[in-house]
């Protein structure tokens, strides 16, 4: 592509038709008469030479160039993994949007292959946030006029690669089961199992009675054991002391041919979090200052589990980045209420 400065005086049709102004050109009003970006055909350019001007500045497309419109719009259709779908172009941008709700997966080293060719940018949200349908999670552009075809190609192919820069993950429909110690009283109960219902049904999941286990460990590995029996798929274990290896909690999963895989994690609030396994289904667990809260660490390891993803020490692990948590990673929540501020968090 070769950028031509037009005078005046040299303006002609043939100099024009068929290039790309560079620049919005204005009428004798100062309204926008051609815009940047616009290919110029002969309707375009018997405007333009009607527009007081003393010089436009136009690209000329060489043989293997792309306009920045038809160029973008095959970087966004590359970009799309699944869950995630071309919505619309707007000031010269494409939008991408989630196809469900779900949890955004962004493929982070392809991304950034991609955004290292010249003249190319995709960006979108964080990964691993929850999405809701038809949310934004990324916009696609060419950001030069034109771009040559050969760098759209390069882009497709690392972007198919890929299967897509980004993708949302739906979440699951599953049986959860959540068993906690009995000294629970009535009003506490309410809270616990209202704030628990509320999340699960905003995964679409359902919620097994709540079973509220005696103070011993036989006790609580014979709840965990009814629940798996009574179809749970996932295990939600509230209020063991987390820094009590020998609380009755742990040693309960444990008789319930259960194992922990990580007591604690780097993130706060929700640094006691505790994930294992019991009778093949997963164990997410909290202590009880973490049962009524709207958004800790739990609340950033439940949406993965709901995807199906394995959670175990690596995935733990990389909570430290980013794992200090405040008012300001209120978008890392899901939007369990439609009437409070998403990922609200305590003081």
């Amino acid at each position: 592509m070769k950028p031509v400065a037009v005078r005046r005086d040299e303006a002609a049709a043939a100099t024009l038709e068929g290039r790309i102004a560079c620049h919005d050109v204005r009428d004798g009003e100062g309204r926008v008469a051609i815009r940047k970006g616009q290919s110029l055909d002969a309707a375009a350019v018997r405007l333009l030479l009607a527009l007081p001007w003393e010089e436009v500045h136009v690209l000329e497309l060489e043989a293997g160039d792309l306009h920045e419109e038809p160029a973008g719009a095959r970087l966004a259709q590359a970009a799309v993994g699944e869950g995630v779908e071309v919505k619309g172009y707007s000031g010269g941008q494409w939008t991408l949007a989630a196809a469900h709700r779900g949890l955004l997966r962004v493929r982070e080293a392809a991304l950034a292959q991609v955004n290292a060719q010249p003249g190319i940018a995709v960006f979108t949200l964080y990964d691993l946030q929850p999405v809701e349908a038809g949310e934004i999670v990324a916009r696609a552009k060419v950001t030069p006029l034109a771009i040559a075809e050969q760098v759209v190609k390069r882009v497709e192919k690392c972007a198919w690669g890929a299967r897509g820069l980004l993708g949302v993950l739906p979440f699951a429909p599953r049986a959860i089961g959540a068993v906690t110690r009995e000294t629970l009283d009535a009003r506490q109960r309410a809270r616990f199992e209202a704030v628990l219902q509320e999340k699960v049904d905003w995964f679409g999941s359902r919620l097994l009675p709540v079973r509220y286990s005696g103070g011993d460990a036989r006790a609580v590995g014979g709840e965990i054991t009814t629940l798996v029996g009574a179809g749970a798929d996932l295990l939600i274990v509230a209020g063991a002391s987390a820094l009590d290896p020998l609380d009755p909690v742990f040693l309960g999963i444990g008789l319930a041919g259960g194992r922990m895989e990580r007591v604690g994690v780097p993130a706060h609030p929700g640094s006691l979090l505790f994930v294992g396994e019991a009778l093949g289904r997963p164990v997410l667990g909290m202590p009880t200052c973490g049962m009524f809260s709207q958004a800790t660490t739990f609340d950033l390891i439940l949406p993965r589990l709901l995807t199906g993803e394995p959670i175990g020490n690596a995935q733990l692990a990389a909570l430290g980045a980013g794992g200090l948590l405040s008012q300001d990673s209120a978008f890392r929540f899901p939007p369990y209420r439609k009437t409070a501020a998403r990922g609200e968090l305590p003081e």
